[in-house]
């Protein structure tokens, strides 16, 4: 596979540094029970990397310690790590937010079946990857009966109060192109989620993320092999808001993969972009440390936050 990484570390990417931690952004591993097209961590059925006890027990003391407001757990899958439910179970004992970026399906795989109730049980916000509405559209990027599967997750989730206003059980949807174009304006495709999914399945839910895909990994190999990285390239620059600067997510959050190593951001991450820019920080130095003010180790990729609408974890950042 090719890597885009060599062209992404040299930028004129303006600089940026943190404010306030709020978010601690973990990812679990990279076992995933489906393997996507796009995905930018290389996730998959295969994939063996799991953060162990010890790390897992060394967020908590982290996020309690610091006071952190939402715990963000990503993978792969990351419900499939053995040590989920206990770090979700301490996490809302400590009143922290839980947020669990999840693939629908992993509801209604074996093994898995009481997941969503456990889930509105610790009343877990629900961030469910959905690329399109439309069956075709999310077999050829996920793979056959994956939309089938997608739509039962999300059933189940419905059942249970999820996406129903005053539930108190929050369910969001993720959408981004599989292609090398800006996602459309997050408030018009929206409504085109809920009125499809409603009219079709009688699914809700209640807000719809649309993120620009970053040019790394799966999708960034994809850019070159079609000989595309350097138009959409062009494009994420040309789309730059410099206003979008004051909200990325990367202002707020740190990101910790699965050994317990500290980024700046999920996509830094997936570079092997370190928070300090000349070495790897764990976790574990961090527990005393002023973050505030610091610089923000930025690359190319980084355009695919600031272009038109803006994109980050949590959608669109301007309307």
């Amino acid at each position: 596979m090719q890597d885009t990484r060599p062209l992404l570390l040299e930028t004129d990417f303006p600089p940026i540094t943190r404010g306030r931690l709020s978010t601690l952004q973990v990812n679990l591993g990279y076992l995933c029970n489906i393997s996507c097209t796009h995905c930018h961590v290389n996730a998959g059925p295969t994939r063996t990397e799991l953060m162990d006890t010890e790390t897992l027990a060394l967020v908590l003391k982290f996020a309690r310690l610091r006071d952190i407001q939402t715990l963000d757990l990503t993978g792969g899958s990351p419900e499939m790590n053995p040590g989920f439910r206990d770090l979700v179970r301490a996490a809302r004992r400590s009143d922290i937010e839980v947020m669990d970026r999840c693939n629908p399906t992993i509801l209604v795989e074996p093994g898995y079946e009481d997941l969503a109730q456990f889930l509105a049980e610790q009343k877990v916000q629900i961030v469910a990857s959905m690329p399109c509405y439309q069956e075709e559209n999310v077999d050829g990027q996920r793979g056959k009966g994956v939309y089938a599967r997608s739509i039962a997750g999300l059933k189940k989730l419905n059942a249970l109060g999820y996406g129903h206003p005053n539930s108190g059980l929050t369910l969001n949807l993720v959408y981004n192109p599989d292609a090398p174009i800006l996602p459309p304006p997050q408030q018009e495709l929206t409504q085109d989620y809920k009125d499809a999914l409603a009219t079709e399945h009688d699914i809700v839910f209640n807000e719809l993320y649309c993120l620009a895909n970053m040019p790394i990994s799966r999708f960034g190999a994809r850019l070159l092999a079609k000989g595309d990285y350097a138009d959409y390239m062009a494009l994420l620059r040309d789309a730059f808001v410099p206003d979008n600067l004051a909200t990325v997510m990367c202002r707020s959050l740190i990101s910790i993969d699965y050994r317990g190593f500290v980024y700046d951001c999920d996509f830094n991450q997936m570079l092997e972009m370190p928070l300090a820019t000349d070495h790897q920080v764990h976790l574990s130095e961090l527990l005393d440390a002023e973050l505030e003010g610091r610089s923000i180790h930025v690359g190319e990729h980084c355009y695919g936050c600031t272009a038109g609408q803006g994109s980050s974890c949590g959608g669109a950042l301007s309307a």
